[in-house]
């Protein structure tokens, strides 16, 4: 199935910049206003100048835009501070990180090109829709710099940690190519892997398996495109050709630093609304149970640990309700065969998913709320970090315009997410966060060999 080989990465130069963690970046799809000055300010060599930060309005989408980074792209190699593997590897990727409940964790994976297939082909496996907007904008950076700067994050099934395995072994005691930092504080490494017995065993253990997109899909759908604009000039493509190919960042579904974070809804829904009344109709779908809420630390603690139970036993789908304009909180407890019942025309695979459940028996049950509004972002934000949702939620409670509600999520589950990708089915807008994020900058693919 999926077709892997090792690539001669563009990579920092060690002797010429010092402080690696200065110069990476997280993706661009995660970089708000804020994020992108301060990774402006941190070093002139910084890669947010070549992978520019998302721009999804054609007025933004200047030809200058996209020339001024392959100008520094191509001035950065000719002056040494971008240079050029001089043998094909494959890259070992280890970080060190935190979640949010504090435990310690090493997520442990790799870089490598990936043979591109069309979706419809099986081999690799989105879970997520694209838009055509985030797509023309990468496609023009692609094009124009001809280069990846950024890895798409892939799964595979390897249950016994072969691959992983194998890399470490080849490995040995060698020292790290870098260290880096992130804005979280997790320790990003990285280690070059070209030993020839240890490609050829790693490139055959994926002939028969297929890859799972956890991060990328645009991305994934740009190299798709961009290979599509070069077979249009040049005709049929050598399989490997580097058009045919994107970057990967790949990682074992069953390693146990891998991580899915939830992603919490904060809602504004229009004019006043009650607790009580919304308990009232939520009690339709769901069991109603208060919560007190104390101080905010043990609000956001006691809720989680709620919102945890059960989902091992039968994946009870469970969040928590906050009213900050009462300060009442809520634990909403799905009924049994209401999802059967209202959402009979969904696939199952779909229906067992908290995010569509909220979606379905909350969201589009609530009166007064315009559905446009939610997709377009004016009455729907979405918070990887509750405390940062709760703060938001806390200072609009007196707004007289609208209600804000925050839900709080539960992770979705890695094999839902492979259920989903099996089934050929698309999740809800923001149903995953994998966490850390792979940092763009350790390597790059350039798309000329």
């Amino acid at each position: 199935m999926a077709v892997i080989s090792p690539f001669r990465a563009v990579r920092y130069n060690p002797a010429k910049i010092k402080a690696i963690s200065e110069v990476v970046s997280p993706p661009y799809d995660v970089i708000d206003a804020q994020a992108q000055a301060a990774l402006l300010r941190s070093n002139p060599y910084n890669m947010i100048r070549l992978d520019l930060s998302k721009n999804v309005k054609s007025d933004g989408m200047t030809a200058d835009r996209y020339a001024e980074a392959a100008r520094l792209f191509q001035e950065w190699l000719a002056s040494e501070v971008l240079i050029r593997e001089n043998q094909p590897a494959f890259y070992l990727y280890e970080v060190d990180y935190r979640r949010p409940d504090g435990t310690f964790h090493t997520r442990r994976g790799f870089l490598a090109r990936v043979r591109l297939a069309e979706f419809a082909e099986g081999v690799v496996k989105p879970h997520e829709k694209t838009f055509a907007g985030v797509t023309s904008d990468r496609l023009r950076l692609l094009e124009t710099c001809q280069a990846q700067f950024s890895p798409i994050f892939s799964l595979y099934s390897d249950p016994r940690n072969q691959v992983i395995t194998l890399l470490e072994k080849a490995r040995g005691g060698e020292a790290p190519l870098y260290r880096a930092a992130d804005h979280d504080g997790c320790e990003h490494r990285l280690w070059a892997v070209t030993d020839p017995a240890t490609i050829t065993a790693v490139h055959d253990f994926f002939t028969d398996r297929p890859l799972y997109i956890a991060d990328g899909h645009h991305r994934y759908t740009t190299a798709l495109q961009y290979r599509a604009l070069v077979r249009e000039r040049q005709g049929q493509l050598d399989p490997e050709s580097p058009a045919n190919q994107t970057m990967m960042y790949l990682c074992g579904m069953e390693d146990p630093g891998l991580s899915v974070l939830p992603t919490h809804r904060l809602l504004r829904l229009p004019g006043q609304t009650t607790a009580a009344a919304l308990g009232e109709l939520l009690a339709e779908f769901f069991q109603v149970e208060e919560i007190a809420t104390g101080s905010r630390e043990s609000l956001l603690v006691g809720m989680f640990d709620r919102m945890v139970e059960g989902r091992g036993r039968g994946k009870r789908t469970r969040f928590g309700f906050y009213h900050p304009g009462e300060d009442r909180c809520f634990l909403l407890t799905l009924k049994d065969g209401v999802m059967e019942r209202e959402a009979a025309a969904r696939p199952p695979a779909l229906r067992e998913l908290d995010v569509v459940v909220l979606s379905d028996l909350v969201i589009d049950k609530l009166p007064n709320l315009d559905r446009a509004r939610c997709v377009q972002g004016d009455l729907l934000e979405y918070y990887s970090d509750p405390d940062e949702a709760l703060d938001v939620a806390v200072k609009e409670a007196g707004d007289p315009g609208f209600t804000p509600l925050l839900f709080l999520m539960n992770p979705t589950l890695v094999e839902q997410v492979k259920r989903v990708a099996d089934e050929q089915l698309v999740m809800p807008h923001k149903s995953t966060f994998f966490y850390p994020k792979a940092l763009t900058g350790l390597a790059i693919n350039p798309l000329a060999d």
